[in-house]
Order: C-alpha cells, then sequence, then structure tokens
C-alpha cells in the first residue's frame, strides 16, 4: 500500500490512496486554520471507525438491526510526553440486542486491525530521496 503524502498551503497535509484524498490541519490555536482533522485526531478515529466496523459487521452478519447502536471512544494523553496513555471504547447497543451475543461483539471489535497494529506496532524506516 502506497500513500502520496503532499503540503497544499499553511499547515495543511494530504495523504492519497487510490481515489481518496484525506485532508488534515492544525487547529487554529496551534498556527493552522482549523480546516480539517489534525492527523492525530484522524488516528484516533481509525481506532474508533475500525472497531466500529466490527461492530457493525457482527450485526449485519447476524441480521441484528443497527438503529441506535453507537460507539463512543476517549482518549487519555501524558500532559508532558503527550503520548497516548489510555484507550477507551464504549458500545452502546441497539434496543433488543441479545444477551447471548454481548461478549461476542467484543470480541469482534476487538480483532480491529488498526488497534492490533498499535499493540504490534511495525517497524519504521524514514529516508531521503
Amino acid at each position: 500500500m502506497n500513500i502520496k503524502t503532499t503540503f497544499p498551503g499553511g499547515l495543511k497535509v494530504s495523504a492519497s490512496s487510490g481515489e481518496f484524498t484525506i485532508s488534515t490541519d492544525q487547529p487554529k490555536n496551534s498556527g493552522g486554520d482549523g480546516s480539517a482533522p489534525s492527523p492525530f485526531i484522524l488516528f484516533l478515529s481509525s481506532i474508533a471507525t475500525c472497531a466500529g466496523y466490527f461492530a457493525l459487521a457482527f450485526c449485519k452478519k447476524r441480521d441484528i438491526s443497527t438503529e441506535g447502536m453507537e460507539l463512543n471512544a476517549s482518549f487519555e494523553r501524558n500532559p508532558e510526553s503527550h503520548k497516548l496513555e489510555d484507550a477507551k471504547l464504549v458500545l452502546t447497543l441497539p434496543k433488543g440486542f441479545p444477551e447471548k451475543y454481548h461478549k461476542p461483539i467484543l470480541r469482534a471489535m476487538d480483532q480491529c486491525s488498526v488497534k492490533k497494529t498499535v499493540l504490534d506496532p511495525p517497524n519504521f524506516e524514514i529516508t531521503l530521496d
């Protein structure tokens, strides 16, 4: 997988893969225009949406309604190092969600590849061309 990154101006950075382009910016209080999420917010959102996808797929496979289902993610950063210390994902189940599937849907969400990558990070190599 390749992602081309470009710099359209200000503190904006865009990443393109295939037909999709994701735009980022920095908040106004950090010198950006606040026109798009910061890269770190996109990273955290990828954790939440990945887990959410697995919850959604679990329900769809079993023909369970997802009406009212919601996933809330909260993250805590170390104030000194700014590193992510805690991540909490809370799934609100739709009304009538079968009790027998409570633990299985949590196991399904645990399969999120973004979370797995955080837990077992890749090797990084940064070079110049």
